[in-house]
């Protein structure tokens, strides 16, 4: 094998090695029991917990041209999904030792590259058999909600069960009496009136990991299901550790222990119930295990859902989710509340305290709102400063008049609210607050729109712009309240929520007592969140736990068993050359083992970081089992889908939903998953060709007599 390296290194193939090297640190990434890694600062020492290829990216240091393909790469596919990178940086690596390989064999260049492109496009057709319709996945999901085997538990009814969580829903909070020594850890924190929640507000998890009690929205003369043992204290104290004291997950026992006294309401529901409430089951479905962001996402789902059924739509807002990182509060406080929550200083706080339960005049800054913002087109450059005789005293003269002359704006216009799109003048933010004028910086623009569409604002670029057309009324500030009703301050950061009636947007509140993970848990949020938002706008899904890999394996080896056919006419005028066509026909078989060798490595070290096998060669031995009992059984695709119905293929569930293998289905996305494999192959291909120096004219015999003879590749 050194060897063999040796001789790849005098051919200049650096680049597919760096390939494969950087792609080495991913390999625990893949699957759903995934491996966090910390990454190191070297210059501060601190320390943050990655469990994504885009942050194990980011953190690398790439220097070489390969790297920064691979940056860019990944990059383009998590700014069009938001998933798929993983798997896309293991077959990366994976396919780049496939290439040197066959650059050991002697394999020309062209061969491989022609003879990879046309076994992915054919896989790409192949496995369009395991697409499945949302409608259909929705069906089957809710179906499986009233067969016996489903659950280990007892049975609930159906009219809008959530798969394996029926109690995700939205409440108020006002509606709810608890004792101060019964304390619900994670319901939800909205407060008052003008949520504009007609049914219910959203609760995650408690602390225990069992599910939430249902609460009644205001008016519903049903049954109350609030069982007064079902949120007392002593059983929040029922987790157990698993693992680690700050990395533990919930135990399994999150869907074991249902509620006795759960019981259907809701009548008048459609006829096919699967369409109304199926977002929350195929959130869970293609959660691959993790559970926190699933609760959150179904609560977020079944609002959203709520809302859109009056405009017969299914798919989900993004813009009207938002996420606020606290750190401080465990991770059962983590739930979903209304409005627009964010963090303030201690000082800000004060002003919204003032302004407690008061309505508020509204204003929208699309841009920053600094003395020295100008619009795109109008910046100054940054790098042309204006010298004057005296620049230390006119600056502040014309600074201290600017800030004046805002204030003055803000304070005509009896603006009590400022919402900034991007940063705020420090100077101008503390004389905002001392004439309680509350300003927040970094809003979003999405949350800016919802603004401005329930209060009637208008934004504006520049406070000279502003008259009384453009402040907006009807908006509330209070502090955001914890689970347990009190209010939260973390040293320099205090939450606060900003609202309107009718307002819809939901904030996602993220907690943890860890900094390092902070950045992990946002990140596993939002890649569920566009898991599901993908799935609906392809409007079908794979087959997951190894499926759609498995058949790719087993095509393409089928394919590399076919006895060589000589080059056909049509293989010839695509090479432009008989040779060319000859020698892609000669090692067709070689090339596509080679291909297929990365999802061979793929399904290994998906079953081994999923503990389904102890080592390698047991994966790869479990692997070859399953190819031959579908070669048995005829049909490739026929025995994938049946393994898959029973939940046995490649060793089955695992995870925090292993115990629901009967009625949970694990899928994948669709666009994603292939354009993360394109996207892989081409960028490898890509940097082979690269790495090939085609050398022409008088000095090509000279070079070929010289000792650096070895140093290059001869086409």
């Amino acid at each position: 094998l050194p060897m063999a390296f040796r001789d790849v290194n005098a051919r200049r193939h650096i680049g597919l090695q760096q390939l494969s090297s950087l792609a080495l640190p991913g390999r625990t990434l893949l699957g759903p029991m995934k491996s966090c890694k910390f990454i190191v600062d070297e210059s501060t020492n601190q320390s943050t917990l990655i469990c994504s290829a885009v942050r194990l990216i980011e953190s690398l240091d790439l220097t070489s041209a390969a790297g920064q393909l691979l940056n860019e790469t990944i990059q383009a596919q998590n700014k069009e999904f938001k998933t798929g990178m993983s798997t896309l940086l293991f077959l990366v690596g994976a396919w780049s030792n496939a290439v040197l390989e066959c650059l050991q064999q002697n394999v020309p260049v062209s061969a491989i590259v022609s003879v990879m492109s046309e076994g992915l496009r054919s896989c790409c057709e192949r496995v369009q058999c395991l697409q499945i319709p949302i409608h259909d996945v929705k069906k089957e999901l809710c179906l499986s909600c009233v067969r016996p085997n489903a659950f280990k538990s007892k049975t609930y009814p159906t009219e809008h069960d959530d798969l394996l969580n029926p109690q995700i829903f939205l409440y108020v909070q006002k509606d709810i009496s608890v004792p101060e020594e019964v304390i619900p850890v994670n319901s939800c924190s909205c407060q008052g009136d003008d949520c504009n929640f007609n049914k219910c507000l959203l609760s995650p998890l408690d602390s225990s990991g069992s599910i939430a009690s249902l609460v009644k929205p205001v008016g519903d003369k049903s049954t109350s299901v609030l069982s007064g043992n079902s949120v007392t204290a002593s059983s929040c104290n029922k987790q157990k550790l698993t693992h680690s004291r700050y990395f533990s997950t919930l135990g399994k026992s999150h869907f074991s222990r249902q509620q006795d006294n759960f019981e259907g309401h809701h009548s008048g529901q459609s006829a096919e119930p699967y369409e109304r409430y199926g977002l929350g089951q195929l959130a869970m479905t293609l959660s691959h295990g993790n559970q926190t962001s699933t609760k959150l996402l179904q609560s977020i789902a079944a609002y959203q859902q709520g809302r859109a059924e009056c405009r017969g739509s299914s798919q989900l807002n993004l813009a009207e989710i938002v996420t606020c990182c606290l750190l401080g509060l465990p991770e059962s406080y983590s739930c979903v509340s209304p409005g627009f929550i964010t963090l303030v200083s201690p000082e800000q706080a004060m002003v919204i305290k003032y302004f407690e339960d008061k309505p508020l005049r509204i204003l929208l800054m699309d841009g920053d709102l600094t003395e020295q913002y100008r619009h795109l087109g109008f910046n100054r450059p940054c790098n042309v400063r204006t010298v004057s005789e005296h620049p230390s005293l006119q600056e502040g003269r014309a600074g201290n008049l600017w800030l004046s002359s805002m204030l003055d704006i803000l304070i005509r216009f009896e603006v009590n609210l400022v919402l900034v799109k991007g940063s705020v003048c420090e100077n101008l933010m503390e004389k905002c607050i001392a004439n309680t004028i509350l300003v927040i910086g970094s809003v979003a623009r999405d949350v800016l729109c919802a603004f401005g569409e329930i209060t009637s604002a208008q934004p504006v670029t520049y406070l000279t712009q502003l008259n009384a057309s453009c402040v907006g009324s009807g908006a509330r500030a209070e502090l955001w309240k914890a689970c347990d009703g009190r209010a939260v301050e973390l040293g320099e950061l205090v939450p606060v929520r900003i609202k309107a009636r009718g307002i819809p947007l939901l904030t996602a509140m993220l907690t943890t007592t860890v900094a390092s993970k902070m950045q992990l848990i946002e990140d596993q949020f939002w890649t569920l969140v566009y898991r599901l938002h993908n799935a609906l706008k392809d409007e079908k899904v794979f087959l997951g736990g190894g499926a759609v890999e498995l058949l790719c394996l087993s095509h393409i080896q089928m394919l590399a068993e076919q006895p060589l056919q000589p080059a056909n006419t049509n293989t010839v005028r695509e090479f432009h050359s008989q040779w060319l066509a000859a020698s892609a026909t000669e090692y067709k078989s070689v090339v596509l083992q080679a291909l297929a060798s990365g999802w061979n490595q793929y399904l290994s070290a998906v079953m081994c970081n999923a503990a389904k096998a102890a080592s390698e060669l047991e994966a790869c031995t479990s692997v070859d089992h399953h190819l031959k009992k579908a070669a048995n059984y005829g049909s490739t695709s026929a025995y994938i889908l049946k393994e898959f119905r029973r939940g046995d293929l490649l060793g089955g569930a695992s995870g925090p939903f292993a115990d629901h293998r009967e009625g949970l289905k694990v899928y994948d996305n669709v666009t994603a998953k292939i354009e993360a494999w394109r996207r892989a192959l081409d960028l490898v291909l890509l940097v082979l060709q690269s790495d090939v120096e085609i050398i022409t004219g008088p000095k090509r015999n000279q070079l070929l007599s010289s000792d650096a003879s070895s140093e290059f590749m001869f086409l």
